[in-house]
């Protein structure tokens, strides 16, 4: 039964994800943070909401 041989499938196996881990982390790097909590100029848009029922 060459199915229960692990050496060559594991090898392919292994090799694939470390190539697709790789690869997704260095896409994956390229963005940026879009809603920096830290940044100053987005400071002054938490106001209150007005809400139209009493």
């Amino acid at each position: 039964m060459p199915q229960l041989d692990p050496s060559p499938w594991f090898f392919i196996l292994l090799t694939s994800w470390t190539v697709f881990l790789i690869f997704s982390t260095l896409k994956t790097s390229k963005y940026t943070f879009l809603n920096d909590p830290f940044s100053l100029h987005h400071k002054d848009s938490n106001k209150p909401w007005p809400w139209p029922w009493p």
